[in-house]
C-alpha cells in the first residue's frame, strides 16, 4: 500500500541519544557492528555475518511462503477427502441399487426360461455391454409387461447413473492425489528450508552470535521508533476527524446528523466489541510456539492464528493469508484501528493482528513465539495492506 508507506530518511538518524559522550560511544558501536556484519568472506569462503543473517532471514521468510502453500493444500485435501467419501458412498449405494434391478431381470428370464417365452432376446439382454443399444436394435420392449419394462427401465437408469458416479469419484481420487502431492512437496520444501538456516546459525561463533543479537535489538529499536510515529499520526488523524465531525455537527439538521451518526457509532461499536474478543485470545496465545500449518491450541502459524483469534470473536476466516486478505475491508494504515490484520509480502505469505500504536500480535516464524511486535519489525517496505475482517 503504497499511498501510507514513508519515505526513508536519506541521512544518518540517532534516536535517544542524550549526550554527546553517548553519542559518539553508540555511533563507534553501530560504526563496528556495520563494518563486521558487512565484512568480505575471508580466505577459506566463509560467510560475513550479514551475508549469514540475510541469507537466514530469507529462509525463514520462504518457509513461511511455503507454509501459507501447505495450509492450502492441506485444506485441499481434507475437502477432496470428503469428496471422495461421499461419492463412494453414493457409488455403493447405486450398486446396491443396479445389483437389485439385475436381480429382478434375472427373476423375469427365469420366468421367461420356465415358460419359453423370448428366452434368447432376454439372455442376450443381460449379457449385452450396452443394453440400451440391444433395445435400439430390436422388438424386446413391445413384447415385455408393463413391470418388466419398469424393470428393465430401472436396470438401465441404475447402470448409467452408477458408471457417472464411478467416473465422478475417480477424477476426484485424482484430485485428491494431485493435493496430496503438492502437500507433501510443501512440507518438503519447509523442512529443507529450516535444515539450511539451522545449519547456518550453527556454524556462527559464541562472539558472532552475539553480534547478530546486537543488530537485531537495532532493529527492533528502529522498528520501535517507527511504530511510535505512526502512533502520532493516527492519533492526530483521528483528532482531525474529530473536530471535523463535531464542526459538521453544529452546522448541519440535528435530525439527519444525529442519524448518521447514531449509526456510524453502533456500526463502530459492534466492530470494537468483536475487535476485543479477538485480541483477548490472541494475547492469551503469546509465548506458545511458531509451528508450521497449526491451528492451535499449543501452536500457531501465522493465519492460524489470526483465525483462531476472529474465530473467538464469532468470525469465520478462510485458513491462508492468500485468502483471509479478501475478506473484509481494506483500509489505508494511518486508519488502522485494534483487531485489524496487517498482511506482509508481495506474496502477502504473513499476517498479524493489530492491537494499535503500530504495534502487533503475530506468530513470527519457525523457531519463535507468538510475540507482540511493531509492525514494521521487517521495515516498512514489507507491509502489503490492512485489512478490517468484520
Amino acid at each position: 500500500m503504497a499511498s501510507h508507506r514513508k519515505s526513508r530518511p536519506t541521512g544518518p538518524r540517532v534516536v535517544g541519544i542524550r549526550t554527546p559522550v553517548l553519542a559518539t560511544a553508540a555511533l563507534t558501536s553501530v560504526a563496528l557492528l556495520s563494518q563486521t556484519a558487512n565484512a568480505t568472506p575471508s580466505a577459506d569462503d566463509k560467510p560475513s555475518l550479514e551475508e549469514v543473517r540475510t541469507k537466514v532471514d530469507d529462509l525463514y521468510r520462504q518457509a513461511e511462503s511455503a507454509t501459507e502453500k501447505y495450509d492450502a493444500a492441506k485444506e485441499k485435501t481434507a475437502k477432496e477427502r470428503q469428496r471422495v467419501d461421499t461419492l463412494l458412498d453414493d457409488v455403493a449405494k447405486r450398486t446396491a441399487k443396479l445389483n437389485k434391478a439385475r436381480e429382478e431381470l434375472g427373476s423375469i428370464a427365469a420366468a421367461q426360461y420356465r415358460t419359453g417365452a423370448v428366452t434368447s432376446d432376454t439372455a442376450t439382454f443381460l449379457l449385452s455391454n450396452s443394453p440400451q443399444d440391444y433395445f435400439d436394435q430390436t422388438q424386446l420392449m413391445n413384447r415385455l409387461t408393463s413391470r418388466q419394462k419398469g424393470a428393465v427401465d430401472d436396470y438401465v437408469t441404475e447402470q448409467s447413473a452408477t458408471l457417472k458416479a464411478r467416473q465422478k469419484a475417480i477424477k476426484s481420487l485424482h484430485t485428491l492425489t494431485q493435493s496430496q502431492n503438492d502437500l507433501k512437496t510443501a512440507k518438503s520444501t519447509i523442512q529443507k528450508k529450516l535444515s539450511t538456516a539451522r545449519e547456518l546459525l550453527s556454524k556462527l561463533t559464541a562472539e558472532e552470535k552475539a553480534r547478530l543479537a546486537a543488530i537485531e535489538k537495532q532493529k527492533q529499536e528502529e522498528a520501535a521508533r517507527k511504530a511510535a510515529e505512526l502512533a502520532k499520526q493516527q492519533a492526530a488523524a483521528a483528532q482531525a476527524a474529530k473536530q471535523q465531525s463535531a464542526s459538521s455537527g453544529s452546522t448541519s439538521g440535528s435530525g439527519s446528523t444525529s442519524g448518521s451518526g447514531t449509526s456510524t457509532s453502533s456500526s463502530g461499536s459492534t466492530y470494537a466489541t468483536k475487535a476485543a474478543k479477538a485480541l483477548a485470545f490472541a494475547r492469551a496465545q503469546i509465548g506458545k510456539p511458531y509451528v508450521w500449518g497449526a491451528t492451535g491450541p499449543g501452536s500457531y502459524d501465522c493465519s492460524g492464528l489470526t483465525q483462531a483469534a476472529w474465530k473467538a470473536a464469532g468470525v469465520s476466516l478462510p485458513r491462508t493469508t492468500y485468502d483471509q486478505v479478501n475478506v473484509g475491508t481494506t483500509v489505508s494504515l494511518t486508519d488502522a484501528q485494534p483487531g485489524d490484520l496487517i498482511f506482509f509480502y508481495d506474496d502477502i505469505s504473513h499476517v498479524g493482528i493489530y492491537i494499535g500504536n503500530g504495534m502487533m500480535i503475530h506468530a513470527p516464524k519457525p523457531g519463535a513465539y507468538v510475540r507482540e511486535e511493531s509492525i514494521y519489525y521487517g521495515g516498512d517496505s514489507i507491509i502489503h495492506s490492512v485489512v478490517r475482517p468484520a
